[in-house]
């Protein structure tokens, strides 16, 4: 803030202050969770797609662009509406400072829109011919239909540094202990796996059998091995002070106490037993309900992960 300013020198002299309270909050936690959605579909579909043919899963060709368009425009419509002067975005591109995470993040997360975009565009037009007849772009994605593979080993490479890249800018946050970047980096990848087998599971009714074991298969060990990490940090955090008092805020009684468990239960235990249950059995009603938790439960962690480190007081 402005202490005051010397007329004849034109100079001003400011005063530091600790900004006080959560500056990162629902935004932000928004931006995490719908970035590991659109990141996680694609991550999450490559396999099934190497795994299965694609006529076992008809619908997976155009609704994993699909998805990960949408949710990775709602990540960059919430990073560009917390910024206080959304323009300097601009300066990323114009004037890019390649040493900065945030730079390395804004190119690679841009250039793998632009790439689902035109997989959803053929993905598309391949899935609806009737409309693609209509369509300007149809003798060009037919004539062209090995576009598609060419174009996603790129985006399935893209896909992994997109959904880590926030771990990088967490972990050089100065006096944050708790988002350390080698736990964050496997946090925020276990959180691709859990949210991309979750929305692709929403919308797999017509797969085969086989690909919904697959899936169940890879949220109830993303589910199990994000909640192991959680509970190793919770209950192992004694090695750094900071950590350890931050950690005040879920432990017994803490503000964020509630939160933290019914995240935990919600989004990783049930899922866990819900998925397998679901694996065994092949019900799809149950494994929807199991992808459902799990979406809501990643965003109740992910929002107690983000706050609790912002009010341990620096000074």
């Amino acid at each position: 803030m402005v202490e005051h300013g010397i007329s004849a020198t034109h100079a001003v002299v400011t005063m530091d202050a600790a900004l006080p309270g959560i500056i990162w909050g629902w935004m932000i936690t928004l931006n995490m969770w719908a970035k590991s959605v659109g990141t996680g579909v694609v991550l999450i579909g490559a396999y099934l797609l190497y795994r299965h043919k694609k006529e076992e899963m008809p619908n997976l060709r155009w609704m994993m662009p699909l998805l990960s368009f949408i949710f990775l425009n709602i990540f960059l419509l919430f990073t560009l509406t917390d910024l206080h002067q959304p323009y300097r975005m601009i300066n990323i591109f114009l004037h890019p400072n390649w040493t900065s995470a945030i730079t390395v993040g804004a190119w690679m997360a841009s250039l793998f829109t632009g790439l689902i975009t035109l997989m959803m565009v053929i993905g598309g037009l391949d899935a609806f011919p009737d409309v693609a007849r209509h369509n300007s772009l149809a003798k060009t994605a037919r004539e062209h239909s090995d576009l598609y593979e060419k174009v996603f080993p790129f985006v399935v490479f893209l896909a992994i540094p997109v959904t880590l890249y926030t771990a990088i800018i967490m972990a050089e946050s100065s006096a944050r202990e708790l988002w350390q970047a080698p736990t964050e980096l496997m946090q925020m990848l276990l959180a691709a796996f859990m949210a991309g087998s979750a929305a692709l599971i929403l919308v797999s009714d017509a797969w085969s059998k086989e690909a919904r074991q697959d899936l169940a298969l890879i949220l109830s060990m993303a589910v199990f091995f994000s909640f192991m990490m959680y509970m190793g940090e919770y209950f192992f955090s004694f090695k750094s002070a900071e950590a350890e008092a931050t950690l005040e805020y879920v432990h017994s009684g803490g503000e964020y106490n509630v939160q933290f468990w019914l995240a935990m239960v919600l989004g990783f235990v049930a899922p866990f037993f819900l998925g397998l249950s679901a694996r065994k059995d092949d019900n799809k009603t149950l494994l929807r309900f199991a992808a459902i938790l799990a979406l809501v439960g990643l965003y109740l962690a992910k929002d107690v992960w983000l706050k609790i480190p912002q009010m341990l007081p620096l000074s």
